[in-house]
């Protein structure tokens, strides 16, 4: 089993080329898989059941990034802005109803939610969630990843 270590929440983190060669993505990916098809349960986080926010909670405690388990909203105001240019790659953190709700992006196409009617699953934007998307945050980095690029 792969050591998880702690991460510091600073910068925003491009989930292109400088999260793939962190080997972050192939890492989420693998998580996402492994969590899809569980039930929705209002406030659980794992590893039977979640809610949508538990559901990002536990794909970022997943790959080391330890922050509080908290709600929709709160990750929206937490998590770091992105350039709206990547907003549709894979990994970034997308926003629902009003704050409401939360997934991860796969595709422009495609996202990663826990969904009361089908838990965790992949589901398309279009047409249903599309027009309810609230915004777009980026996955944090640690202060060495950050010196790294630099």
């Amino acid at each position: 089993m792969k050591k998880l270590l702690p991460i510091v929440l600073v910068f925003a983190l491009s989930t292109s080329a400088f999260a793939q060669e962190q080997g972050i993505v192939d890492h989420m990916k693998e998580v996402i898989q492994n969590h899809l098809g569980r039930p929705y349960v209002w406030g659980s986080a794992g590893l039977k059941s979640f809610d949508c926010s538990g559901f990002i909670w536990r794909v970022l405690f997943d790959n080391g990034v330890m922050t509080k388990r908290t709600t929709a909203r709160k990750y929206y105001m937490m998590l770091p802005k992105i350039d709206p240019e990547t907003k549709w790659q894979f990994g970034t953190i997308v926003f629902f109803d009003n704050l409401k709700h939360v997934g991860i992006v796969d595709s422009s196409k495609t996202f990663y939610h826990a969904q009361v009617s089908r838990g965790t699953n992949l589901s398309v934007f279009d047409p249903f969630w599309r027009p309810k998307i609230a915004g777009f945050r980026g996955l944090p980095v640690t202060e060495s990843q950050r010196a790294q690029r630099d």
